[in-house]
């Protein structure tokens, strides 16, 4: 299996669906709502992709200031692929991408909990969330 790897190569808001459809992260993003996909993409400003082929087999989607911080919003393999090395390119891009100093975040898909370490991420207990702003006090 031949994978190529291209850093900030624009995809479409199909490809990415596809790809999502294809991964158990699929159930937690808005893959029906091809407009808010499509603003997804616009806005991230590091997009590492993986293909075999012409088919997107992987992505990591990432919002980074590239110094600092960079929050990898997306990390999706096709289920058919995974256990092949992809996702930890993915990740190892991406951290490449970077400069020395800056922490790579995420929040963890339930069914990847066990696979983050493994890669070498470390768990940190004191990350919040805020969905609605009905919400704030």
């Amino acid at each position: 299996m031949t994978i190529k790897y291209k850093v900030n190569q624009a995809i479409t808001a199909a490809q990415f669906i596809e790809l999502l459809s294809k991964t158990t992260l699929g159930a937690r993003r808005p893959i029906q709502d091809v407009e808010t996909v499509e603003t997804m993409l616009k806005y991230a400003n590091l997009l590492i992709t993986a293909w075999q082929g012409e088919q997107l087999v992987g992505v990591a989607r990432s919002v980074t200031d590239f110094a600092f911080c960079c929050y990898l919003s997306d990390l999706a393999v096709d289920e058919a692929v995974q256990a092949s090395g992809i996702g930890k390119t993915l990740i190892r891009m991406t951290k490449e991408a970077l400069q020395p100093k800056c922490s790579l975040i995420l929040l963890s898909a339930p069914q990847a909990v066990n696979y983050y370490p493994k890669v070498g991420f470390t768990q940190h207990n004191s990350a919040w969330v805020l969905t609605n702003i009905e919400d704030l006090t």
